[in-house]
């Protein structure tokens, strides 16, 4: 597979820019490239998360240094983001992925049509720190490594959905999640190892190089534009995934 290297930079690019930019759909779209290789979600699973404690290290500290990153929300979403994240690879091949797909997809689909609906009216004071936020982390680890991808769109969607401010919420959540993705990635590495190394290598070329830009674009871009390709990005993959299944 080192013949398509370039392939893989430009996956990683393309995914990392969204990603960063508005808090999501890194770990979903490079899956479903992936998938369409033919490989299976475990190898898929534990490729992207490799190359992603890589892409959300340089993410994080890039959303820092731009003032996106209030550290008690990252405290608060990594170690039960971590706890979940190891539960969610350990059991990835015994899980029963018929239930889990449908339930998790409803739900983003619901919380996307919600945070568009909240980006087109008045909304309340910010509550960047939730009394749940734990919980949050808690599943949306568990979901992130047992789909290859989820993080950003169960916990920024719930986040925002919810009230706190956009760029505080994608920053944060970027970088608690180089924590989480490290504990997923150490466990897949401790139960079917790593193997896919071209596809690792460009998928952290690429997002390493759509880092600091996205970052900046989420410093930049105003709340409701933000908003509003938050919820349009998340009932559009939800919206795909659900018709997939039912296909």
């Amino acid at each position: 597979m080192w013949g398509d290297l370039i392939l893989f930079v430009a996956v990683g690019f393309a995914a990392q820019l969204v990603d960063g930019a508005i808090g999501m759909a890194y770990g979903l779209s490079a899956t479903s490239v992936l998938l369409s290789f033919g490989i299976t979600p475990p190898v898929a699973s534990a490729s992207i998360h490799a190359a992603e404690v890589f892409t959300t290290g340089i993410s994080g500290i890039a959303h820092w240094r731009f003032g996106n990153v209030r550290w008690r929300m990252v405290l608060q979403l990594a170690l039960p983001g971590m706890a979940g994240g190891v539960v969610g690879a350990y059991l990835l091949t015994h899980a029963p992925l018929h239930i889990i797909e449908p339930t998790v997809a409803t739900y983003l689909l619901l919380m996307g049509a919600w945070i568009l609906w909240k980006a087109f009216h008045k909304r309340a004071a910010p509550a960047d720190t939730p009394k749940w936020i734990g919980w949050l982390g808690l599943g949306g680890g568990f979901v992130d490594a047992v789909g290859g991808g989820g993080w950003g769109p169960i916990v920024n969607g719930t986040l925002i959905g919810g009230g706190a401010t956009p760029r505080y919420a994608i920053g944060s959540v970027n970088m608690s999640e180089f924590f989480v993705t490290f504990a997923i990635s150490a466990t897949f590495l401790g139960t079917i190892g790593l193997e896919l190394w071209p596809i690792i290598t460009g998928l952290i070329i690429g997002g390493a190089l759509a880092a600091p830009l996205a970052a900046y674009a989420a410093s930049r871009l105003p709340h409701r534009p933000i908003m509003i390709l938050v919820g349009a990005v998340i009932v559009l993959l939800s919206a795909r995934t659900l018709l997939n299944l039912v296909g």
